[in-house]
């Protein structure tokens, strides 16, 4: 291997034996003449070469090591890599540069062969340098466009499945809101139908009980049921007063006093035999009832009826003061038999409360 070490100077290294030929060499002023013509420094073949690649790889690795610590301040997504050309073939494009460099070099003799070598390892690095650099910028770019656009993806998801939820709320509201309303609507005609049943049955009911007191009611007048002659009354003679007022000496009735024009009932249900002027009993009614007992009606002011049948309780006259008289009242007489009878006793014993 040739040494690298410069030769003495005024020395010519052609002339000159190989180390193991000389020993210690002491220059004289006759040995150490000057050099003549140019130096030939030797070059190693290949070092360019092996040092190109290293540097290559290094700043591959620099370009790489910034790109991803720039990817990974971004949100950590899922990314697909582009292919880019293998590294492999770097080292054999630098290498056939830095060879050629190489055999340049060789053509040329001592210093002008080393300044020609010079240039073309200066050049080599920064154009390697500056298209690693660009290959990383680009790669970097690349993810993080690739990045934005998942991340754009995947908001433009979240909104649209956002848009769906809101949609199917909104639609399951309204949903909500019409079986509300038709809920509403059943329970108000339901309502309303209830209350229209209730109503009829109460009419109904109101209709059969009417009924049922009319027929009662008229059950109880043909049956005999008996009713008070008149009302609002004093009772003033009662039957068997004595006194010369009365042609037979004695009371033969019951007198009601009460203001002229009060209504007269019949005391239960009969036929009208008679009715008009009757002397000193005025205008008088005679009501025959079904027992053949006769109730008469003296002293009226008017008649309402003359004739026919009568039900217990209807009006046949007004109170008055015709005939023999001292003011006006109802000379009531019950006859049984054509025999005067205490009409006192006889109201009373019809339950009635005089």
């Amino acid at each position: 291997m040739a040494s690298n070490s410069p030769a003495p100077e005024g020395i010519d290294v052609q002339e000159q034996p190989t180390a193991g030929a000389w020993g210690e060499w002491n220059p004289t002023e006759d040995s150490a003449r000057p050099p003549r013509g140019k130096h030939r420094v030797l070059k190693q073949r290949g070092g360019l070469a092996r040092s190109s690649t290293v540097l290559g790889v290094g700043v591959i690795a620099a370009v790489g090591a910034g790109g991803i610590a720039t990817a990974q301040d971004r949100p950590q997504v899922a990314i697909s890599l582009p292919s880019l050309p293998p590294l492999a073939s770097l080292p054999e494009a630098l290498g056939g540069a830095d060879q050629d460099g190489a055999d340049q070099g060789g053509a040329d003799a001592g210093t002008g062969a080393a300044r020609s070598a010079e240039p073309a390892r200066s050049g080599i690095i920064p154009q390697q340098a500056d298209r690693r650099s660009d290959a990383g910028e680009l790669l970097r770019s690349r993810i993080l466009q690739q990045a934005e656009s998942q991340q754009e993806a995947a908001a433009a998801q979240e909104r649209a499945e956002a848009e769906r939820v809101a949609q199917e709320a909104a639609a399951q509201q309204a949903r909500d809101a019409r079986a509300a309303k038709e809920a509403a609507e059943k329970a108000a005609a339901e309502a309303a139908e209830k209350a229209a049943a209730e109503k009829a049955r109460q009419a109904q009911a109101a209709k059969e009980a009417a009924e049922a007191k009319a027929k009662a009611e008229a059950a109880a007048r043909a049956a005999g049921s008996f009713f008070l002659p008149t009302s609002a009354y004093t009772l003033t003679s009662h039957y068997g007063d004595s006194g010369s007022m009365w042609s037979s000496g004695h009371h033969t009735g019951l007198d009601f006093a009460a203001p002229t024009g009060t209504p007269v009932k019949a005391v239960g249900s009969g036929k009208i035999t008679s009715a008009g002027w009757s002397g000193a009993y005025g205008y008088r009614i005679v009501l025959e009832l079904p027992d053949g007992t006769e109730i008469w009606y003296c002293h009226l002011s008017s008649m309402s009826v003359t004739g026919g049948s009568v039900a217990g309780g209807d009006t046949i006259g007004r109170v008055g003061a015709t005939g023999n008289v001292t003011g006006p009242h109802l000379h009531l007489e019950v006859r049984q038999g054509g025999v005067t009878v205490d009409p006192l006793s006889w109201l009373k014993a019809r339950g009635l409360n005089v």
